[in-house]
């Protein structure tokens, strides 16, 4: 946990499962709402997938999560050992 310079253990917001759960429920709530924007609107598409219902918050979603996936993978490529820029001082 974070220490202060005391020892005292000080606690963060998101420390709270309960916090992290009203998080994802607003998150969630949020999306649903701009789901829903999507029956209030006029739309001009260019292409004929735009005019569905619901395609660019669900098109922002998929995007969300592909770059996610992607950074994952990513990482495997990217990562160095925990000592990395540490061996060259030692040497």
């Amino acid at each position: 946990m974070n220490e202060t310079e005391d020892g005292e253990d000080r606690r963060r917001w998101l420390d709270d499962p309960r916090n992290v759960t009203k998080v994802v429920r607003g998150l969630a709530v949020v999306c649903a709402l701009a789901l829903l924007a999507d029956l209030f609107y006029d739309k001009h598409p260019h292409f004929g997938v735009e005019g569905w219902f619901g395609f660019y918050p669900l098109y922002g979603f998929a995007g969300s999560v592909l770059l996610v996936l992607a950074a994952k993978r990513l990482r495997r490529v990217l990562r160095r050992d925990e000592d990395y820029y540490e061996r060259d001082r030692d040497a």
